[in-house]
């Protein structure tokens, strides 16, 4: 006797069944019907171009859990757990959508169950069902009693339901299957072993009245179901809405190489008055998805360089208080069909930019990408901050006293270093380098960047690099006064127009002198060159100048003949790592210069920890502790004399960070460039002047 084939009171089973799981689907599709309707109040943005590979790899990347796996130390095993939850969720939805909607819905679950298939499945379950058991009772202990940093605040009745009903859920179902066993009335199939866990359970009945286990049958029968559609109901009014509207967000994730910034069309911008983001309507469809997306593991906040220095920013409130305000405003949104004038004072009038998000929190950001490279659900945090900045930029002419005044030297002088004495060619007097002007015929440029160029302490930088790539017979030449900014700043503190002005500037320079490959020490400029420029039509073959070393080292165009003294922790930038993934270059070279001995800070690679310069922050003052101090307490802490930066914004960030904690007895920093021209040249301990 099933538990859907009796009577209760008046209602036959299987009426009851159909008519609570109808009811639940109902207030599903309500609920996403509503928040889809939300989503569609914002701009249109995708178009699903090689949509079977996206498939493939948002398959591979959500079944496998590598979302979550990628980010597993050795300190914080949480995302296995949340792997066997996931697991778990994707097995028994299968087994619901198969045995019960097609199997009950079509007459044809008596056929299914007598299959192979039906009972390796079960056995599957069997074994999932336990490990979704562990995982939700380890989620709960360490959300409420271990309470991890990035967990704090989140001890929310909301949490408590979700990882409540992921531990009673499997539980149920074990227990639904051992009295079923008990009973005599095992899963069918074309196997004879029964399912391991639930057997063993099982045995718990031994003893126990017939009727005493038939009745816990029906009651496990309907604790499961009904936590089955409890579930159902809770992923679209809760943070369990990422399990599944995260796939969406990866099928849908930007075209855009990582890390850049897509561009505005200014003309159609100017028309419609639209500069950035203003406004929650103004947001993409996929930005929406973002919001709908966050799980609130506090990832991003815990590596956020700004949040770890008590800056007024953390990501993951931005997406949270982004997300509040959508849900608030919302129902008077699609009543007025997406006009945002025509809403009422509260809370729809509330400024975006100001009330919602503070101005603090948007220019606290150093664009690091830490935030978006550990998010499990594809989440891009600095894209709408950039936005907010370019609303704020563009169209309401506010932006900090020292960065406007950047900004003003990049349209004047063509470069963000007001008062430099230092022209364009100045590093390169004695060197005997030529410039593109006097002889175009190269096989590569070197382009120097604004830092390296004007900014006296990274000379020594582009001097490096020019010394060395003479000494390889290197056919190189320069830029020299042709040379502008490439628009990085421009572009990361909001002003696109700027920005836009000053590639296509470059653009046609580079055109002028049928320029295809490129070689750079910054990798503000690299990134820039290599992955935004191509927007504007300007695509080169661009390449780092620790690549470029590395394959000058490998093909023996450079000696090391002289070897070093001392120990070296490297730095990895946050716009050659986490931007463009280069790890191995600058360890290679490291590990060629003799008697060096590298040493890795504890974060490095991924985990790497920014200067605190990027995104514009260069040119901004920094409130509280500085970031740049506490990544020098990093390496301070390896014990090395030298700390190795491949960046001239890092170079810079961190001399004046090792004179503000008075370390220049224990510490310096050095462009690897620098370091590779020591070993080429002069004899003498890492640790000293040169």
């Amino acid at each position: 006797m099933s538990a859907t084939s009796i009577t209760y009171g008046f209602v036959p089973g299987y009426v009851l069944f159909w008519g609570v799981s109808i009811l639940a689907l109902g207030l599903f599709l309500r609920r996403m019907t509503q928040l889809g309707r939300y989503m569609f109040l914002g701009q249109r943005e995708w178009g699903l171009r090689d949509w079977l590979k996206r498939v493939v790899t948002t398959a591979g990347y959500v079944l496998g859990q590598w979302c979550q796996l990628k980010n597993m130390t050795r300190t914080d095993k949480a995302s296995l757990g949340h792997a066997f939850m996931a697991w778990g969720f994707f097995t028994f939805s299968l087994f619901y959508f198969i045995f019960i909607i097609i199997g009950a819905g079509f007459g044809v679950s008596e056929t299914l169950e007598h299959t192979k298939f039906f009972y390796y499945y079960v056995w599957v379950m069997d074994f999932l069902a336990a490990l979704v058991v562990i995982g939700a009772g380890w989620g709960i202990i360490r959300r409420f009693v271990i309470r991890p940093s990035r967990l704090q605040g989140e001890q929310t009745a909301e949490a408590a339901l979700i990882l409540g009903s992921v531990f009673v859920h499997p539980l149920t179902h074990l227990f639904k299957e051992a009295t079923g066993i008990a009973l005599g009335h095992p899963p069918v199939g074309l196997g004879t072993a029964l399912p391991p866990i639930s057997s063993a359970l099982s045995n718990i009945f031994n003893g126990v009245a017939v009727s005493s286990v038939e009745t816990a049958s029906i009651a496990f029968f309907w604790a499961h179901w009904l936590t089955v559609l409890f579930v159902l109901v809770l992923i679209a009014y809760s943070r369990y809405l990422h399990m599944l509207v995260s796939i969406f967000n990866g099928l849908f994730k930007s075209q855009l190489p990582t890390g850049a910034l897509k561009p505005i069309d200014l003309e159609k911008a100017m028309e419609s008055g639209k500069l950035g983001t203003s406004k929650i309507t103004d947001l993409t469809w996929k930005q929406v998805l973002d919001l709908y997306s966050c799980v609130v593991c506090g990832n991003c906040q815990i590596r956020c360089p700004a949040f770890a220095t008590d800056k007024p920013l953390n990501p993951k409130k931005v997406i949270q208080d982004l997300k509040k305000h959508l849900l608030e405003v919302g129902p008077e949104l699609v009543k007025v069909k997406g006009d945002y004038e025509a809403l009422p004072s509260n809370p729809g009038k509330k400024k975006l930019i100001g009330e919602v998000i503070l101005e603090d929190e948007i220019w606290a950001c150093t664009t690091c990408r830490h935030c978006d490279e550990v998010c499990p659900v594809w989440v891009d945090h600095i894209d709408k901050i950039v936005d907010m900045r370019r609303n704020l930029v563009m169209e309401q002419a506010s932006i900090p006293e020292t960065a406007e005044g950047a900004l003003t030297s990049i349209e004047q002088r063509g470069h963000p270093w007001r008062g430099t004495m230092l022209t364009r060619t100045s590093w390169a007097e004695g060197l005997d380098i030529k410039t593109l002007a006097e002889d175009s015929n190269v096989d590569i440029l070197y382009w120097v960047g604004c830092t390296e160029a004007l900014e006296e302490k990274s000379t020594k930088i582009a001097q490096s690099v020019g010394r060395l790539l003479k000494q390889a017979g290197v056919n190189f030449g320069i830029l020299g006064t042709e040379e502008s900014c490439c628009g990085d700043p421009a572009r990361r503190l909001g002003n696109e127009y700027l920005f836009q002005m000053q590639a296509q500037k470059n653009i046609e320079v580079l055109k002028g002198y049928n320029v295809k490959r490129i070689m750079t020490a910054c990798p503000h400029c690299y990134n820039m060159l290599k992955k935004e420029y191509p927007q504007f039509g300007g695509n080169y073959e661009v390449v780092h100048h620790t690549e470029f070393i590395a394959d000058l080292l490998k093909e023996g165009k450079l000696k090391l003949d002289n070897g070093l003294s001392g120990v070296v922790t490297l730095h990895d930038s946050c716009y050659l790592g986490r931007y463009n993934g280069i790890y191995q270059a600058p360890r290679q070279i490291l590990r060629s210069i003799p008697g060096l001995i590298p040493v890795e800070m504890a974060k490095n690679r991924r985990e790497s920890f920014c200067c605190g310069g990027g995104g514009g922050r260069m040119w901004l003052e920094e409130r509280g502790q500085r970031i740049s101090e506490m990544r020098i307490g990093h390496a301070l802490e390896t014990g090395a004399q030298t700390i190795v930066s491949a960046c001239p914004f890092c170079l810079q960030m961190f001399d004046d960070a090792i004179k503000a904690k008075a370390a220049e007895e224990k510490l310096r920093v050095m462009d690897i460039a620098e370091l590779v021209l020591k070993s080429a040249a002069v004899k003498e301990p890492v640790g000293k002047s040169h």
